[in-house]
């Protein structure tokens, strides 16, 4: 590798393929997001992380001439960091006249957990059966929140209201304290909390094997950054834990809300991460979508343009949005996290912690896909 690439790829325990930044280099930067790009989609309630009814093969789904996207959602605190101890799954579509809100997905007391977060929704090739992957944070009813993860699915219908009719969820992995952190977590702080959440839906094309990609920790480490992107594999009807493909111990703690899109016989393995959850010590890059590409889902894992880094915000405004996620048709979406802070922190100035946060979908954008390179188009 050249001196300016950002990560040494070599075998992990259980053969993850281990990210470790050296650099960044120059990093492909997200325009600034101004006023008029900030459009609420309502006045009483927060929008963040986001997913989309989808194919199989990654496609997103449209019927009824629309598209059906899922949020987590909560209502305006005068904080919004309080918005991820009160989270449900909403359900929205954008079409011809825009957006349509359609509630929240699930029925009250329907989910395990006292709080909703996020997941993948993939609508069967029969048309019909869609399978909703989310994870439950804490316990239905706890009197302390915690911050356990579990990770469940349920089965629902596509039909003229949408994707509905959900059955009662499954719980269908648990971590095996080995690979995978086990932990009830009774307390936990932003970016600090270790994972077994996120889970996203991926159909092998090479092997036709269902996979379900996950936000990991690795438990054969007592380091405090110890971040790992997990698997799990559809057999005979049973989802089986697997190892994991990325790990990043001593570097980062949270590889979030990982995802594959699979073009031109490349594989490529997206996740989000923000500068505070790295390592001390360790190389911190921004806030951004980061990746890694392979010639198969058994990797080895190479650093996506060298340097991981995929699409960064702006150091100008370098918290203007996050969570991204990448549709099979290259689309990125997002959400308006704090924007135009002007070089201002929330610390010195708390008012901004309301005012200026989006909580809202954030401008997309496309990427462009070329063997180990993706740009913004």
């Amino acid at each position: 590798m050249s001196q300016i690439s950002a990560l040494i790829q070599k075998v992990a325990p259980f053969g993850a393929s281990r990210w470790e930044p050296t650099c960044f280099g120059d990093a492909p930067r997200i325009p600034i997001i101004g006023r008029d790009d900030v459009v609420r989609l309502f006045d009483h309630i927060d929008l963040w992380d986001c997913w989309p009814l989808a194919h199989e093969d990654g496609r997103t789904v449209q019927h009824l001439g629309r598209s059906w996207w899922f949020f987590l959602s909560a209502p305006v605190f005068a904080d919004p960091v309080e918005r991820h101890g009160h989270a449900r799954i909403r359900l929205l579509s954008i079409g011809d006249g825009g957006w349509i809100d359609h509630g929240n997905a699930f029925p009250d007391g329907m989910t395990p957990g006292s709080r909703e977060w996020a997941g993948s929704a993939v609508l069967m090739d029969d048309g019909v059966t869609v399978h909703h992957f989310f994870t439950a944070a804490g316990r239905r009813g706890e009197q302390a929140m915690t911050f356990e993860q579990r990770i469940f699915s349920s089965v629902g219908r596509l039909g003229d209201a949408g994707p509905g009719q959900w059955q009662e969820p499954r719980e269908i992995l648990i971590a095996d304290g080995v690979r995978y952190v086990y932990d009830r977590q009774d307390a936990g702080a932003p970016g600090l909390i270790k994972g077994f959440r996120d889970p996203a839906w991926l159909r092998d094309p090479a092997t036709g094997l269902a996979h379900l990609l996950f936000t990991g920790s690795a438990a054969w480490t007592d380091h405090a950054f110890n971040g790992n992107v997990g698997m799990a594999t559809l057999m005979e009807g049973e989802w089986k834990l697997g190892d994991p493909l990325i790990e990043a111990t001593g570097v980062n703690n949270e590889l979030e809300r990982p995802h594959v899109i699979v073009r031109d016989g490349h594989y490529y393995l997206f996740w989000s991460t923000q500068t505070h959850t790295f390592a001390p010590g360790a190389v911190a890059g921004p806030n951004a979508l980061y990746g890694m590409v392979a010639d198969s889902l058994a990797g080895p894992w190479r650093p996506i343009n060298g340097t991981s880094l995929v699409a960064a915000n702006p150091d100008a405004e370098a918290k203007q949005s996050y969570s991204w996620w990448v549709t099979g048709e290259g689309v990125v979406w997002s959400f308006v996290d704090y924007w135009g802070m002007e070089g201002r922190t929330t610390a010195e100035c708390p008012a901004l912690l309301r005012s200026n946060f989006g909580g809202t979908p954030a401008p997309r954008f496309s990427l462009n896909f070329d063997g180990d390179s993706v740009t913004i188009a």
